[in-house]
């Protein structure tokens, strides 16, 4: 495996990004690459490195692996963004990819949180051959209602069950502050939620119900983020998890990043093999 920086043009702006690219002796390159959208306020490292682990990680098996600040992050120019105005940065990355390895038939889009969301939402608006696949870790699908929802089943679902809470609320004081801030998350739990037509939300479902892309998730049993995910894509499209070409990981243990080693392993390595079981060729 072997690294090198490209420096690509996004509208007029500097973008820059790391390759990490399969050597003769990791085996038979791949005739997929894959690109790894950072979600902000990250740069193309990731927390605890873990997007520079995972690139070389499949590079080392065969999968050129580019990882990418997108405009106003990291060491690439522009204009603060978020997650729902990079369309053209993802387009000017895969561009920028195909380009240096020009063997490739196409990328898969990987993203965790709102770099999940970007690239569902990318494959909702263009109908680009040259994206073969979708890798998602925990996606970002927050609403103030399930937020609430989230809070209520993850967080407040264990401390109704633990006896310390109640000690605590028969004193008073931390016990009657967490007893106001249930209702308070029920109450917003039961508001119902705004709809638009152009809510990234919208977008989102629209792509998980009408692309034909493979798509690999990965859930942390851990994390708000993905229990908010969870719970709207139960609400809004119960038959979710039937979706054709899905295949589902859920890490009972992890936080939002997977940062403990074991569990970044497990996710290393079921992407891996999803990566051979669909594009190895």
């Amino acid at each position: 495996m072997k690294e090198r920086v490209l420096n690509f043009a996004c509208e007029g702006e500097p973008l820059v990004g790391i390759l990490a690219e399969p050597e003769p002796h990791d085996g038979t390159p791949a005739g997929v690459g894959v690109l790894i959208i950072v979600g902000g306020p990250q740069y193309r490292a990731g927390s605890h490195r873990q997007f520079t682990l995972l690139a070389r990680h499949l590079a080392a098996h065969g999968f050129p692996t580019l990882r990418f600040d997108y405009r106003s992050l990291g060491d690439s120019g522009g204009e603060t963004r978020n997650f729902e105005g990079v369309d053209a940065d993802i387009a000017a990355a895969i561009g920028a990819l195909l380009a240096a390895r020009p063997g490739l038939r196409g990328v898969v889009l990987h993203g965790l949180c709102d770099a999940a969301s970007a690239a569902l939402m990318y494959c909702e608006a263009h109908a680009d051959a040259r994206v073969l696949g979708l890798a998602l870790q925990n996606p970002w699908f927050r609403s103030e209602q399930g937020q609430a929802q989230a809070v209520l089943s993850h967080y407040y679902g264990k401390r109704l069950r633990s006896p310390d809470f109640w000690l605590k609320l028969l004193k008073g004081g931390v016990g009657l502050r967490a007893l106001r801030d249930w209702r308070r998350n029920r109450s917003a739990a039961r508001a119902a939620p705004a709809a638009r037509r152009d809510d990234f939300r919208t977008r989102m479902l629209r792509a998980w119900r009408n692309s034909p892309l493979p798509v690999v998730l990965q859930l942390s049993g851990e994390d708000l983020t993905a229990r908010e995910f969870t719970l709207g894509f139960d609400q809004a499209q119960p038959d979710w998890p039937r979706r054709p070409r899905l295949t589902v990981h859920r890490h009972a243990e992890a936080d939002h990043t997977f940062s403990d080693i074991a569990t970044e392993r497990r996710m290393q390595g079921e992407l891996l093999a999803w990566y051979l079981q669909e594009f190895r060729t």
